[in-house]
C-alpha cells in the first residue's frame, strides 16, 4: 500500500475565518505528505483563488483525495462550476 492514501472533506462557511483555518488545513496536509515550502504556497495561493473567484455566495465542499501517487484538491459550490487540481505525491 502506497504510503499516503485518504480522503479529507469539509464543508466551508463563507466567512474569513474558514478561508483562514483553510489555509492552515492546505499547509498542514500538504506538508504532512511532504510537499516543500515552494509548493504548498503555490497551492494554497491556487485553492484560495479558487474559492474566492467570482464565487456565488455560499458554503463550498473542499476535498483533498491522495491516491495512487496524486493529491487531487477539489473544490465544489452550488452554482459555480467545480474546481480542481491533481499534483504528483512527492516521493518519500
Amino acid at each position: 500500500m502506497p504510503d499516503h492514501e485518504f480522503l479529507f472533506a469539509l464543508e466551508m462557511a463563507d466567512d474569513p475565518d474558514s478561508s483562514r483555518m483553510l489555509g492552515e488545513l492546505c499547509t498542514a496536509v500538504l506538508g504532512h505528505v511532504g510537499y516543500p515550502a515552494p509548493a504548498i504556497a503555490e497551492v494554497s495561493r491556487e485553492l484560495h483563488e479558487a474559492i474566492g473567484r467570482g464565487r456565488p455566495p455560499g458554503r463550498c465542499d473542499v476535498r483533498f483525495v491522495a491516491h495512487d501517487g496524486e493529491l487531487q484538491i477539489v473544490v465544489a459550490r452550488v452554482g459555480a462550476a467545480e474546481w480542481r487540481t491533481t499534483r504528483r505525491l512527492p516521493t518519500p
